[in-house]
Formats: C-alpha cells, sequence, structure tokens
C-alpha cells in the first residue's frame, strides 16, 4: 500500500513538473535555428573537403576521414533534429516554420542514434562509394577497363559479343556490394524511424511539400502525360534494332536487350543513333566533330559552358574553380569519375569533378554541371536551411534548360557552325535528343521506385535482383543479355545506388527542364518551333532566370515554379509541345508494328 501510495506521489510530481515546464517561445526557437544552422554549415564545409580527397584520391586513409567527416555530420544532424522536437505545435511564422521542416529532412541517409551503429552505417556508406570508383573490368590481368573506357566501348562498338562482354564485366562490381547494401538499408531504416518516419523512402517523399502519398501519384500522372510518346520511340528503336542485329539477338516484340542502348545501364540511348537508319550526316552535324574541330581541350569545353551563362548575366566562375576543379582523368590513380558539381563553402568555393572527353554527351554535361554551380552561387545569401533547389528535381533542371539551348543556331552564334541546317533536318535532330530525353523517363522512375519497395521492406533482400529487371521491364521495356539471379546485384552498377543519391530529382528535373526551356523562350521574345530555341544572350531571360534562383529553397516550390513560368503545377505538355514533330514522324514509321513488349 506505502509503495503503490509512493508510485501516485511521484506520477503527481511528474505531471505538475510537465505543467510547470515553461512552454517554448518563438524567440527560443529562433535562436535554436540560428545556432544550428551555423552548426550545419561549420561541419558541412568540413565533410565537403573530407569528402572532395575522398573522391578524389581513393586510399583507405582518405576514405577513413571521409567517414569520420560524414560520422559527425550525421550526428549533429541527428541531435539537432531531436532536439528540434521541442518546439513541436508552437505557432511559428512561415518561414521560421520552414526552417524546421527542411532540418527534419535534412538526412538522405538517416543513421542510428547509437553511436556505434551510426558509425558503421557511415563507414558502409563510404566504402561503398569507393567501391564503385575503384571498379574495374579486367578482360585480361594487363587489360583493365575502369568505367570511362567502359562506357567508350559501349558508346561506340556494335559487335554484340563485345558490348555483352563489357555490360557483363562491369556488371561484376555489383556482387560484393549486395550484403553491405542490406546492412546500409537496415540501418538507414533504423534512423528514419527514430526521427518519426514510416522508413528512408517515405523520409525521402517527404521533400516535396506534399505527403509521400501524394508526392507518388503526382509522379504517375507525369508518367501517364508522357508514357505515349516513350512507346512509340521505344517501338521504332527496337525495330532499327531488329534490323541491325537480327531476331535471334533482338526480339522484335519484346524488351530490347540492355547492353544494345550505347551505354553500360541503358539510361539514354543517344550513343545508338547512327543505328537508326536515318542517311548519314542527316543532322546536318555532329557536334562531337565540332568540338574537335576547335581543338579544344577538357578545360576549353569548360569556358564555353561558363559563357553562355554569362550571356544571361551571370557572373563568371571564381578563380579558384579553374584552379581546383578535376576536368580530366589523372593516370597515376583512381578517382570517382561520375560528374558532380560541388559547393564547398557554401559561398564562392565552386567546383566541378569530371573525367572529360572532347565529345557531344560531355559538352551537354559540362553545361549541366554548372547549372549547379551558378544555382548555388545564386542563393548563396540565403540562410543555410535555404540554401538548396527548391526540390531536387529543380536542381537537376537547371543545367539542363541551358542544354537544351545547343541548337544549331547557338552553335552558328559560336562560329561552330557556318549555317543552320534546313528543316528537313529537325526530324534527326529530335530524334537525337529523344533518345537522350525520352528514353531517360522510365530510367529516371524505376531506380527509386525499387529503392522505395526495398526500404519499405516490399522487396527483400533475397529478391532484389529480380525486383530491378522486374521493374525494368515495366517501365523501360528493356532486359539483361542474359538471365540474371541473385547472385548479382545490378543495381550496385549504377552509381546513384552504392552513392546513395536519391535519384527521382532526375526523372522530375527531365520534366522540368522543357517547362523552364519554354518560358526563358517565352520571355527571350522567341516565337518559332520551341526545339529551335536558343535564350543564349537573352539578358531579359537570365533575369528572369536569376529571380527563381536566388529563392532557393525558400519557398515552396510551387511559389518558385510560377515565378519562372506562371504555373503552379510541374507540367509536362512542354516536352510533348517540343517533340510534337517527332511523334507525329514515329506514328507514321510504326505503322504494322507491335506497340509495347
Amino acid at each position: 500500500m506505502k509503495f503503490r501510495a509512493t508510485l501516485i506521489l511521484m506520477s503527481l510530481l511528474f505531471v505538475i513538473q510537465i505543467q510547470a515546464a515553461p512552454k517554448p517561445t518563438i524567440a527560443e526557437a529562433e535562436q535554436f535555428i540560428k545556432a544550428a544552422e551555423a552548426r550545419i554549415n561549420e561541419l558541412g564545409v568540413k565533410t565537403n573537403h573530407a569528402s572532395w580527397v575522398q573522391e578524389n584520391f581513393i586510399t583507405d586513409d582518405t576514405e577513413a576521414l571521409a567517414a569520420d567527416a560524414q560520422d559527425q555530420m550525421t550526428a549533429a544532424m541527428t541531435e539537432l533534429i531531436e532536439q528540434s522536437r521541442r518546439f513541436d505545435g508552437l505557432q511559428m511564422p512561415a518561414d521560421l516554420a520552414r526552417k524546421f521542416k527542411l532540418l527534419r529532412l535534412g538526412l538522405t541517409a538517416p543513421a542510428p542514434k547509437d553511436p556505434p551503429l551510426r558509425k558503421e552505417m557511415t563507414q558502409t556508406a563510404v566504402s561503398l562509394d569507393s567501391d564503385y570508383g575503384k571498379g574495374k573490368y579486367c578482360r585480361k590481368p594487363d587489360d583493365c577497363l575502369d568505367i570511362t573506357a567502359i562506357e567508350k566501348i559501349m558508346a561506340e562498338s556494335t559487335d554484340p559479343d563485345e558490348l555483352k562482354d563489357v555490360w557483363l564485366g562491369w556488371h561484376r562490381v555489383g556482387a560484393p556490394m549486395r550484403e553491405r547494401y542490406s546492412r546500409f538499408v537496415q540501418l538507414s531504416n533504423q534512423g528514419a524511424t527514430e526521427l518519426g518516419f514510416k522508413d528512408t523512402g517515405a523520409l525521402w517523399r517527404a521533400g516535396y511539400d506534399m505527403t509521400p502519398e501524394q508526392f507518388s501519384a503526382e509522379l504517375e500522372r507525369l508518367w501517364q502525360q508522357v508514357r505515349p510518346l516513350y512507346i512509340s520511340l521505344h517501338t521504332y528503336v527496337r525495330a532499327r534494332l531488329v534490323q541491325k542485329y537480327g531476331p535471334q539477338v533482338v526480339p522484335p516484340d519484346g524488351p530490347i536487350p540492355a547492353h544494345l542502348l550505347g551505354n553500360p545501364w541503358a539510361q539514354d540511348w543517344g550513343n545508338i543513333f547512327p543505328l537508326l537508319g536515318l542517311p548519314e550526316n542527316s543532322r546536318g552535324y555532329d557536334l562531337t566533330e565540332l568540338l574537335k574541330a576547335k581543338n579544344l581541350d577538357a578545360k576549353g569545353m569548360v569556358r564555353y559552358g561558363e559563357n553562355f551563362y554569362k550571356s544571361l548575366g551571370f557572373a563568371p566562375l571564381p578563380e579558384t574553380f579553374w584552379q581546383r576543379s578535376l576536368f580530366t582523368k589523372p593516370r597515376d590513380r583512381d578517382v570517382v569519375c561520375h560528374a558532380s558539381a560541388w559547393d564547398i563553402d557554401s559561398q564562392d568555393d565552386l567546383r566541378v569533378k569530371m573525367c572529360i572527353q572532347v565529345r557531344d554527351v560531355d559538352f551537354i554535361t559540362i553545361h549541366h554541371e554548372l547549372g549547379h554551380n551558378f544555382y548555388q552561387r545564386a542563393y548563396k545569401a540565403q540562410p543555410v536551411l535555404f540554401e538548396n533547389g527548391a526540390n531536387d528535381g529543380f536542381h537537376e533542371a537547371i543545367g539542363d534548360t541551358v542544354a537544351l539551348a545547343i541548337t544549331p543556331e547557338y552553335l552558328q552564334e559560336l562560329g561552330m557552325l557556318d549555317k543552320v541546317p534546313s528543316a528537313e533536318s529537325d526530324i534527326p535532330l529530335l530524334l537525337r535528343r529523344a533518345l537522350d530525353k525520352v528514353a531517360f523517363l522510365p530510367f529516371g522512375l524505376t531506380i527509386d521506385q525499387w529503392r522505395w519497395k526495398v526500404f519499405s521492406g516490399e522487396i527483400k533482400p533475397s529478391d532484389y535482383n529480380k525486383a530491378w529487371w522486374d521493374l525494368r521491364l515495366k517501365y523501360q521495356g528493356v532486359a539483361p543479355p542474359v538471365a540474371r539471379s541473385e547472385y548479382d546485384f545490378d543495381p550496385g552498377a549504377k552509381y546513384h545506388v552504392p552513392g546513395n543519391v536519391p535519384y527521382m530529382r532526375y526523372f522530375l528535373a527531365d520534366i522540368l527542364q522543357f517547362q523552364f526551356y519554354r518560358a526563358l523562350c517565352q520571355a527571350s521574345g522567341y516565337t518559332g518551333p520551341l526545339h529551335r530555341c536558343t535564350f543564349f544572350g537573352s539578358k531579359i531571360a537570365g533575369a528572369k532566370f536569376n529571380k527563381m534562383l536566388e529563392m532557393g529553397t525558400s519557398k515552396p516550390w510551387p511559389d518558385e515554379l510560377e515565378v519562372l513560368t506562371g504555373q503552379r503545377q510541374m507540367d509536362a505538355t512542354a516536352i510533348l509541345d517540343y517533340f510534337a514533330p517527332l511523334q507525329k514522324w514515329l506514328d507514321e514509321q510504326n505503322k504494322g508494328q507491335k506497340v509495347g513488349w
């Protein structure tokens, strides 16, 4: 009886203490966020330096340094997110409330609170990233191919046996990652649930100013808008590959073998344009040959990209960009060659890391990566938590919007083309671009559809590879060149999976870039066919562009989208407008062909 009375008394005292605890104030919330932003910025700079060194000098020591820096950053973010819960329920001004929301969404790899588990997760993440960077396929002991060499072979070869061999060789890089990736998923999910999310995938989908369920529905709406165009392209490409390789290699009414589409992942198909039956030089020019005729080196190609942004009114890149960036693959060491843009200090230490080759695809990639850099600098005056894109799809779309303006008219202004090709070349030009942009759409959708199901547990580790290819078949209509098993881990052969980079941003960017492009063409005063527009040199378009860029993520993305486009919803009609002549042509070419797979 005495024990029970003591318990009741303790409970009453606890309730009194809770009631007596002062409620947090707006001033305290502002003070908390200010301190949090300072801490995030300091640790972010340290982490960026460590990650830069690790990706450019891959050794056990640099892996350890990067893992330690990431562990400190993850620990600080986890602690800050936990502390921020004290302010739950407090009515705040919109800007302050948005900062708290963004803070809680700040980890793409949330880690468990337990320090040993958190350290295990960061070490696992760094090891996966490094495995990809060090990955090679050795055909012979003295003939080892890194991803740059493999991409080149798959872009240029038309020998199906060689393509199959190289495809299989590169995909072996994933198999050793399988168990560690499964463990990474477990640890990340534990961190996500401790932060109040169902799993890591739900956390990722919460970052779009709508519920995860609303976001999934939005993706399906956008996909249904563009799917008919993709199906027409797939049907045409498959028929031409059947003519090239024969029905014993390419099934006339089935999925396309993934190794025949011009790169290790079948993510875009531009490299197979010469196989599609159009007359040689039907586009009127070959951008790779134009670049080589200029005797450009890697840095010279980057200068062209910078000059486009400068023509819109943006200031030149800082001198440190040219001193600190990596433009070509070193001969003496392994690096992560996957192209990336870096903002080391959230101010002016901007860099790119690329293994540039003098070719058309790299010229376009340069414009893409610089888009990140100019976006990063545009919002540098924003508070730390607003130093990001309106959503991650915006960040990926900026440079691609500029790359869409690499038209014959633009190349003529640069002095690369003597004259603009006639209208007869429009279909080849549109087809070449569709092989990159339209072909990519289902691939961009697939990667995170797979990961979200992995994070949720719907896809078990025992079915990782089967589920991967089931989704590739469903959305893309592609299949592996040989039967795959669960001894393989083909997702690991795509950088963004071992690198833990959310991928839906690229699908959104593929939609948004055409929406941005249409708006900038209109702002520049252009009135002709959309696919012929370049807004190069338009200060009016540049000012409108910058007005959106400098907002960072300070407002919900529909507000920022409206600033540039006048629309508050992502809209795929711009991509349909752009490719309308091609859609009509494809439908004529596909008469009598089986559509789909």
